[in-house]
């Protein structure tokens, strides 16, 4: 039996910080929205909040590696409390303009991406520690993750209803505080998550090899590649939804921000369900199919249905469905981004990926506010759902996907080839979508995650 504190304690401190990431999801555009009136304005905030994420994504994997991911997700969680707390300080002392408002939620989209990525990469080498299966141990981080997600969803909605939403800012703030804490007091003894010595001393030169390595090994397999460019279309159009569509959506016609709690809230708890039964189920059957069927039915349909309904019910249980399929996509990602990239490399690839996964995101949120300026809210949820709908058949197009159920080092026996052909240093073999890190060049995806 291991000991699971340091995992317990990186769960805990990643659905604490979720739970109040799901606040500032809702509360912030519902603040803009109330305090400025403009579906515009709040999709500018939605940019400037998300681009930070892909520049942080784009440069942090060797920073987390040398700065080490437990120190990383401390600092990273404290800056995000700091960056939070001052919004509703600001408004409340009359001080706040538009573009401190959109400033602080820069500076909370940078510090948030590298927390994120350092716990993430440690769930490995914490469920080793554990004494844990490594599927078990992704289906549960996606899990409570996910079931954060629908606690703090349902909080916002109610709060905002009956404390406003500055409140509700302050206590994401404090949700940061908290996971900081459970970080640092829970998680030591664990080689992987301390300071990394440099393979080469500290310099521009030796950074940016680092950084090529993680983009090379992204762009070196075609299954990981095709992963990316999937998941980035459909978090841009996701980021639209929570950050403009549905606020506005449910300010014309559903009721208000209570409406967007209760909505989200479901898509969280389907998404929790989806995932416990892939962990305890799902993994029986091939992952391509139940990968392809669950992609396409987690997010366009919503877009669809809220165009054309004006009413909670179809909306709420199309969320609830859609929540189940989502929630089995990011056990079978995780896992397959864990048995193709290496140790040394992860911090380094889930850099590149996200910063890939997310690159259309701030794109996304600014889109959705002119688009429902210039086309109205329903022309803007068709084109949207149309753009995630036609990512979503990207499993069924590709041939990259097929390799979706190979697990690298367990390939069929090859018939013996003569040893004179084989030099004696090479390896024994070499999955052919998911080539060796090349010397100065492999990587992979840090966490494409679809859905909110």
């Amino acid at each position: 039996m291991g000991n699971r504190t340091p995992l317990t304690a990186t769960l805990a401190a990643n659905s604490i910080s979720t739970a109040g990431t799901s606040l500032t999801l809702i509360g912030v555009p519902w603040f803009v929205l109330e305090t400025t009136g403009s579906a515009g304005r709040a999709g500018v905030v939605a940019f400037c909040a998300t681009l930070p994420i892909v520049v942080a994504a784009l440069i942090g994997g060797p920073v987390i590696d040398r700065f080490g991911r437990r120190r990383t997700a401390i600092v990273s969680d404290a800056v995000c409390a700091a960056a939070i707390a001052a919004i509703p300080l600001l408004h409340f002392a009359g001080v706040l303009d538009f573009w401190m408002l959109c400033a602080l939620m820069a500076l909370n989209g940078f510090s948030h991406t590298p927390g994120n990525t350092a716990r993430y990469v440690l769930i490995p080498d914490l469920a080793e520690h554990a004494g844990t299966t490594l599927p078990r141990a992704a289906s549960l981080f996606d899990a409570v993750s996910r079931g954060a997600r629908m606690v703090g969803a349902a909080l916002a909605g109610v709060l905002i209803a009956f404390v406003g939403a500055e409140t509700v800012l302050l206590l994401d703030a404090a949700t940061f505080g908290l996971s900081a804490l459970l970080i640092a007091a829970g998680v030591r003894g664990v080689p992987a998550a301390e300071p990394r010595k440099a393979e080469a001393p500290v310099s521009l030169r030796a950074y940016g090899t680092e950084l090529r390595e993680g983009y090379a090994h992204v762009l070196g397999n075609r299954l990981l590649l095709a992963v990316v460019v999937m998941v980035m279309f459909m978090n841009g159009t996701d980021q639209g939804w929570y950050a403009v569509l549905l606020p506005v959506h449910a300010e014309a016609e559903l009721g208000g921000a209570t409406h967007i709690g209760l909505l989200t809230a479901l898509f969280g708890a389907g998404g929790l369900t989806g995932a416990l039964l892939y962990g305890a189920v799902g993994h029986r059957f091939p992952r391509r199919a139940v990968f392809t069927v669950c992609v396409i039915l987690c997010g366009a349909p919503r877009f669809l249905v809220a165009a054309v309904t004006g009413t909670t019910l179809p909306l709420a249980v199309t969320m609830l469905l859609g929540g189940i399929a989502g929630g089995v996509l990011n056990p079978i990602l995780t896992t397959v981004v864990y048995e193709r990239v290496p140790d040394r490399l992860r911090s380094r690839v889930s850099g590149a990926l996200t910063a890939g996964s997310e690159f259309a995101m701030p794109v996304g949120g600014l889109a959705a506010g002119l688009l429902v300026e210039g086309a109205g809210a329903t022309g803007a949820l068709l084109a949207m759902g149309g753009v995630y709908f036609l990512a979503t058949l990207s499993p069924l197009v590709f041939p990259s996907w097929r390799t979706l159920d190979d697990v690298p080092g367990t390939e069929p026996v090859r018939k013996p080839v003569p040893q004179a052909e084989v030099p004696a240093e090479a390896p024994t073999q070499a999955p052919a979508e998911t080539p060796a890190p090349a010397p100065v060049s492999s990587s992979g995806p840090s966490r494409p995650t679809p859905g909110p």
